[in-house]
């Protein structure tokens, strides 16, 4: 009998908490901003020098540039002077115009 009254009790307290979950109101999620929206003029990026940048700097704040990316860079630079244009940076093994598009906004030359 106890089991029996037990067993009712349950299951109404897990009907109500289910008819309580599916009845409460849904919360629309807000109409989200991208994140370049979202970022201030303090937060974008800087721009890199491409005549003035170590290895580590080219490789953090360039897209696609790794390392050795980074360090062809570098070695291009040492071996042939500064950059004369952003074009230039073409030159470097590794590059193609699709990265060099990807990063042409982030780079100047100083």
């Amino acid at each position: 009998m106890q089991n029996t009254y037990l067993t009712s009790l349950i299951f109404a307290f897990l009907t109500t908490l289910s008819v309580i979950t599916t009845a409460a109101p849904s919360i629309k999620p807000e109409a989200s901003t991208p994140i370049t929206a979202q970022m201030s003029k303090a937060e974008q990026p800087a721009k890199v020098n491409l005549n003035a940048a170590d290895a580590e700097t080219l490789r953090r704040d360039l897209f696609g540039i790794g390392a050795a990316k980074a360090k062809a860079i570098v070695a291009y630079r040492e071996s042939n002077g500064p950059f004369t244009a952003v074009d230039e940076l073409l030159e470097v093994k590794g590059i193609g115009k699709a990265l060099l598009e990807k990063n042409r906004e982030r780079l100047v030359l100083n």
